[in-house]
């Protein structure tokens, strides 16, 4: 509870931080920002943080989502340019051709703050996200101590080759290395999403009810397979732990249907992402990286994430 509290506190100075600094370049800025998938909460809270913290500075703010589709994205972004803006807010809508809108606003002379992905071959002028590969490994050590260590894991797989999906397959893995009796059973892609991860974790189970620990690497997976799990009727108990922190997940941490999730600071990272783009107006130096840690989030800890998203 007291590292809540204080991640809380460091949140609030963070935005104080920010209130102070970037006021008068912020005149005349507009940020293109382009949403991979506004049906996600945990991006619909990023572009809420942002048109926020846009109208706090008297920033103009431009959104638009991609619904979770890379050509349309390309399309959206080509827009954007055309409309002047002076800096691009991007969250990409997946792995294929999410360099494209890269390239096209830098050639254009557009900055880029990639949030949350970063396309590979195109990467962004900074970097804003969670340390995922640190956050998926304490989330695996979390599972090693709550099944002692022993156990048959399945793992639902977010898009194969985006960021997220790399980097806490990463640190999971990096985590379990404590934990040889902890054996990775099964790993599938689920796209994120709740419908599909309940598909994908009843198939599992049907091909091997043994399975004790569910790692879905979005909270939305995780929801998915908790379901899954509810009307396999097994004979044992099974940890489903998540990421994100999800409205939804962080109440189904509360009621004790997911264990554990990794919260990540979605409201910090709108915020964060409004202040870089200030700075690139103003010609300042940005980092290329910007990662921000996640928080292991259990019943314990969950009910103030829960009154306030950080």
């Amino acid at each position: 509870m007291f590292k809540t509290r204080k991640l809380l506190l460091a949140c609030a100075l963070s935005a104080a931080t920010l209130a102070i600094t970037g006021g008068a370049q912020a005149k005349d800025l507009t940020i293109g920002l382009a949403v991979a998938n506004l049906q996600a909460d945990f991006f619909n809270q990023i572009k809420q943080s942002v048109e926020a913290e846009g109208k706090a500075k008297g920033v103009k703010v431009i959104t638009v989502d991609a619904q979770g589709n890379s050509s349309t994205q390309v399309s959206q972004i080509e827009d954007l340019i055309t409309r002047q803006i002076d800096v691009l807010i991007y969250i990409p809508a997946g792995a294929t051709a999410a360099g494209v809108p890269v390239k096209a606003a830098k050639a254009a002379g557009i900055p880029v703050i990639a949030v949350d992905r970063n396309a590979p071959d195109a990467p962004g002028d900074t970097f804003i996200a969670s340390d995922s590969v640190a956050g998926a490994k304490a989330l695996a050590e979390y599972v090693g101590k709550v099944t002692q260590g022993k156990g048959r894991v399945a793992i639902l797989q977010g898009q194969i080759g985006t960021t997220p999906e790399n980097d806490r397959a990463k640190g999971f893995n990096e985590g379990l290395k404590a934990f040889p009796d902890l054996k990775v059973v099964a790993q599938q892609p689920a796209e994120w999403a709740q419908d599909k991860g309940f598909a994908v974790a009843q198939d599992m189970l049907q091909r091997d009810p043994n399975i004790t620990v569910f790692f879905g690497r979005a909270d939305a997976m995780a929801l998915g397979a908790a379901q899954a799990v509810k009307v396999g009727n097994l004979d044992h108990p099974v940890t489903i732990v998540g990421f994100d922190g999800d409205t939804a997940a962080l109440k189904a941490v509360s009621s004790g249907v997911l264990q554990a999730t990794m919260t990540q600071q979605t409201q910090a990272m709108g915020r964060l992402a409004v202040a870089s783009a200030i700075d690139f107006k103003a010609g300042k130096t940005v980092p290329k990286e910007q990662l921000l840690p996640a928080v292991l989030t259990t019943k314990d800890n969950v009910a103030p994430f829960i009154q306030q998203h950080p």
